[in-house]
Formats: structure tokens, sequence, C-alpha cells
């Protein structure tokens, strides 16, 4: 009898995910907590994966074309990272925004939020693309690059700054279909840019019949067109209103009352992610340095980190938007229960993650480049910073978890002191003071990670995130 109830429960589990893979609705308000955090979870971690794929795939085409190469895709990295704090806070604020109006039963406000977003990512990526445009040497040389490395990568940091707006609406429409619990759209999405990407990546940058061979200006351009292709689905999909909302093109014109909401809670999720980013920015500084190959070890090394954190990524994606969805339905306590969940199964995830990286960070940096000096940097970097993974893996939760209640002041304080007031002076210190190199900004990299783990679990456990209005 109990045998026979399993059975049917099982069944049922497995039924389940095939529908919700396939794309049906699903209500993360209510039922299973654990049923709804993997259904969640399992798209958003094949989302994450598949960019993590990517980025590997990118700097190894790359890094066939020499140290200068990969120094230069790693500063223009670094600017783009700013692209990434506007469409990162972007994506917060809308996810946070579209989830609440989904628990509230309000797909027609979560629309409205939709098209606000879209509009305000526009309007965002206009000075970024000036600059990029008018002055791509100029800003590398800032970023420390050598002249040969400027020269190198001049072209790359146009195309990719000057079409900002393709990276900046392809995460705020990919937040949308978070926030509705469609992540199997997003997923979707993400999987044909990315698989687009990587089939054009080799085409451009090497050449191919009659395609010239673009060299480094050939990976920006095939980002940018698979990025493109992938929104021109989305918003077919979201005029169409296959999914759980429908944007109706009526919607795309300024409201200032939601505009104004959104602008506020995504102004505070853009000073987050580039308070944190920034920092990164720093340590990029910093390690330039030591010289090209350090820069190009760590570089590599950081594309690995970034092939485990992005599923780990998906794992906060989840409990945010069902902390947002659950939130709005008026149980905070279920909301609560979903982050706990989300980072314990995280830790185990990128514990194992860790134990890859310490034993194979050798073979695995010798996939990407021959030059003994660079393996050598990105193997330190590899296995110091992926020995704070345990904390980490908290912290990405929690911080997402914040985000997904509105509640975007709280990781920013939180990542400022961890990554200003700890990561960059102790970077510093270490790598000159101490004469550690590039060794100390790592060390530093792992103290704070594991110092903003450690507070974001206890500010979480005050609860003030449940009170949050948006």
């Amino acid at each position: 009898m109990h045998q026979s109830a399993r059975d049917a429960g099982t069944t049922g589990f497995w039924a389940s995910l095939r529908r919700n893979m396939r794309g049906e609705p699903h209500d993360f308000t209510s039922g299973s907590l654990a049923r709804a955090i993997t259904f969640l979870a399992i798209p958003m971690v094949l989302e994450m994966f598949m960019q993590a794929v990517f980025e590997v795939v990118d700097v190894f085409f790359v890094g066939k074309l020499g140290a200068d190469a990969v120094a230069a895709v790693g500063l223009t990295g670094g600017l783009v990272i700013i692209v990434f704090s506007i469409a990162t806070g972007l994506g917060m604020a809308t996810t946070a925004m579209v989830a609440r109006r989904i628990g509230e039963r309000d797909p027609e406000g979560a629309s409205r939020a939709a098209a606000q977003g879209i509009l305000l990512g526009l309007a965002c990526s206009i000075p970024v693309a000036l600059a990029g445009i008018i002055y791509p040497v100029e800003l590398l040389t800032l970023m420390g690059a050598s002249s040969s490395v400027a020269e190198t990568g001049a072209w790359y940091c146009t195309v990719l700054l000057g079409t900002n707006a393709v990276i900046i609406l392809l995460f705020v429409l990919n937040a949308v279909f978070r926030g509705t619990g469609d992540a199997v759209i997003a997923m979707r999405v993400l999987w044909l840019a990315n698989l687009l990407n990587m089939l054009l990546d080799p085409l451009f940058i090497f050449g191919w019949g009659p395609i010239p061979a673009w060299g480094v200006t050939g990976a920006a351009i095939a980002t940018v067109t698979g990025r493109s292709v992938g929104i021109l689905l989305q918003l077919w999909i979201l005029v169409r209103g296959s999914g759980r909302i429908q944007l109706k093109l009526s919607q795309i014109r300024l409201d200032l009352a939601i505009m104004a909401r959104l602008a506020k809670v995504s102004s505070t999720g853009v000073l987050q992610y580039l308070v944190s980013t920034a920092s990164w920015l720093g340590l990029m500084r910093i390690i330039a340095e030591f010289g090209s190959a350090a820069l190009a070890g760590y570089t590599i090394a950081v594309r690995l980190i970034i092939f485990a954190l992005l599923p780990s990524w998906g794992m906060g994606n989840a409990a945010a938007t069902l902390v947002g969805q659950n939130l709005g339905a008026g149980k905070p306590d279920r909301a609560e229960r979903s982050v706990w969940i989300s980072g314990y199964s995280n830790m185990v995830f990128l514990g194992l993650v860790a134990v890859v990286f310490i034993i194979f960070a050798e073979p695995l940096l010798r996939i990407f480049s021959p030059e003994d000096d660079v393996v050598a940097v990105g193997v330190t970097c590899l296995r110091i910073v992926s020995s704070s993974y345990l904390f980490l893996a908290f912290g990405m939760v929690m911080g997402q978890s914040f985000n997904g209640a509105g509640d975007t002041w709280t990781p920013t304080k939180l990542n400022f002191l961890a990554y200003w007031l700890v990561q960059i002076p102790l970077a510093y210190l270490l790598s000159h003071s101490a004469g550690l190199g590039s060794s100390g900004v790592f060390i530093a990299i792992a103290i704070a990670q594991a110092a903003l783990a450690v507070a974001s679990i206890l500010v979480f456990r005050q609860g003030r995130w449940k009170m949050q209005a948006i």
C-alpha cells in the first residue's frame, strides 16, 4: 500500500517535471516546496550552464591568438562588467516586480512592469555605447593595457560596448520570464543564443571561405549576433503571449508610476552589482601590474570560475523567484524555507566543484594555454579562490533572495563592506606589501567571499526583508 503510494508519487513527480520542462505553467506558491525549487532550479541552472559553456569556449578560441588577445578580452570584459551591472540591476528589479505581481494574481501588472524594464534598459545603454564607440583605446589603456594589447582589442571593445543594448535587453527579458516562473523559456532562449555564438566564434575569428578572419574582433561579432537572435525570440514569445503574460505594443510607453518604482529598485540593484564588479576591475588593475602572462592566467581562471558559478547563480535565481512570488501571495515563511533549502543544495554543488578545481586545476588550464607562466598563475588562482566555495554557495543564494524580495539595499551594503573595505585593500597589501604578487590577490578574493557569506546569513536571519514593499 505504502509502496504503491510512493511509486505513484514518484511517477507524478516525473510527469510534472516533464510538463514543466515543456513550459507548462506551475503554481510556485503552493504544494511541495522541494518540488517547486526543483522545477525552477533545473531550467535556471541549465540556462546558466550554457552561458558558462559559452564563456569557456569563447576564451578557448581567443586563446589560440596569443596572450595579448586573451588580455584584451579580459580587460574589455572588465569594462563590459559595467554593462552587466546595469543589466543585472535591471534584471533584479524586473524579476522582483514581475514575481510579486504574479504572486498577487495580476498578470496585467506584470506585463506593464516588463514594458518599463525594456524602456529603462534601452535608455541606460546609450551613454555606454557612445563611450565604447568613441574611446575604445583610451578605455583599454585606462584599464592598464599595454599599447599592443590596446591595439589588439580596440575593435573588440567597440563592438561589444557599442551594442551593449543587446546585452541589457537579453538580461531584462529573461528576468521577465524568471519572474513569471517561465524559467524553461529563459533557458531555451539563452541556449539558442549561446549555441549560435559558439558556432560563429571559430568562423568569425579564424575565417572560412568568403568569411574573413577578423581575429579577436570576430569573437565580439559572434557574441552580438547570437544575443540579437535571442532577443528577437524573446520579444516574439512575449508579444505572442505563449508564456504566463502577454506584452502588448500599447504598453511600450512611459508609465511614470511603474517606471519610478522600477528605477528606484533597479538603481540600487545596479549599484549593488557595480560595487561588486567594480571591485573586480580594481583587482584586474592590480594584476595587470604583474604583466600580460599574469593577466592572461587570471582571465582564463576567471572564465573557469564563471563556468562553475553561473549554474550556481541559477540556484540563486530560483530562490529569488520563489521569494518574490510567495511574498506576493502572503506566505513569508514559505519564502524563507525556500532560501534555506536552496542554500544547502547550492553548497553541495559548489563543494563538489571546488574538489574538481583543486585536483584538476593544471590540466584544465592547459586546455586553454600552452604557456607555462600563464598556466602557473591560473592554477594558483583556481585553487585558492575555490577554497571559499562552501561559503560562497550560501552567500549567492542569500544575496539573490534579498533581491527577490525587492530589498536591493541590504546586499549592496554587504557587497561594499566585503569587496571595498576587505577585498581591495587586502589584495593590495598581500600582493605588494607582503610580496605575494598575484597570489595575494587570490587570497584576498577567498577571504572576502567567506566574509560576505557569513554577514549575509546573519542579516537574513533577522527577517526584515519579509516586510519589503515593491
